[in-house]
């Protein structure tokens, strides 16, 4: 049932080429920076990265990213990754843009067997009509485009069919957990990461803090160590190295 590992290097080090990999975080909170150098260090490539956005330049996974080690996308959020963005439009990346409460739905239906699921969201987009620019071609011409989806009504109302996701692998951070790999989270480090540890077959967690067994409230327990296989405890100083998105500064 000790489910630590020695170093965050062995924990990831079955990761290989073309795995996936569902990675939690929301912009650069709750991102497990330390299990994403550990997988850059390893070298693997071809990687299908499932999350929420794909990092920034230079932070989370952008590091991976601007290493040229991922192939494939799933998230909902582009934003401010100006390598990120260079990648998709050069067609040097494939990129499936999904909805971002469909993305995290879609990780909690993969992470409870449930295969696929109704949702209204996206219907008369080409979220369902499909023709998403998947991956460019030259000029900006589109190479791969996204299929078209199932439409069903439901009491009236249209719904498309989302499939839920499973993945080889999934990276998380938590504030707490303990040597079972019951985890506790801290504010927006909730968004994705109970849904990335919930997706993988082989969840690995990085805690800022481990504590026995029997420590942790169980009403607290946000990801039950069930879905844990794996838990990397972070020195003081990387549990406290934490990124700002934007810093600004407001007269007062």
């Amino acid at each position: 049932m000790d489910k630590v590992e020695r170093s965050a290097a062995e924990a990831v080090g079955d990761i290989a080429d073309h795995a996936s990999l569902a990675v939690g975080g929301f912009g650069l909170s709750g991102v497990p920076n330390v299990l994403i150098e550990a997988v850059h260090a390893t070298g693997a490539s071809a990687l299908h990265v499932v999350s929420n956005n794909c990092g920034v330049d230079g932070g989370g996974l952008g590091v991976l990213l601007a290493a040229g080690r991922i192939a494939r996308v799933t998230g909902s959020y582009i934003g401010d990754n100006k390598e990120f963005a260079r990648q998709y439009l050069a067609g040097e990346i494939e990129v499936e843009l999904v909805p971002q409460g469909t993305l995290a739905e879609r990780l909690r239906a993969g992470g409870c067997g449930i295969p696929a699921f109704y949702t209204p969201a996206g219907v008369g987009t080409q979220v369902a009509d499909g023709g998403l620019p998947r991956r460019h071609g030259p000029a900006g011409t589109v190479a791969v485009a996204s299929p078209a989806k199932e439409i069903r009504t439901f009491d009236g109302r249209d719904h498309v069919l989302e499939h839920g996701i499973t993945t080889d692998f999934a990276l998380v951070r938590a504030a707490r957990g303990d040597r079972h790999g019951n985890l506790v989270l801290n504010k927006s480090a909730r968004n994705f990461n109970p849904l990335a540890a919930m997706a993988g077959r082989v969840t690995i967690a990085e805690v800022e803090e481990l504590v026995e067994p029997g420590e942790l409230d169980p009403d607290a327990v946000h990801v039950p160590g069930i879905f844990v296989q794996r838990v990397v405890p972070l020195t003081p100083g990387q549990a406290a190295a934490k990124g700002i998105e934007k810093r600004a500064v407001r007269g007062r």
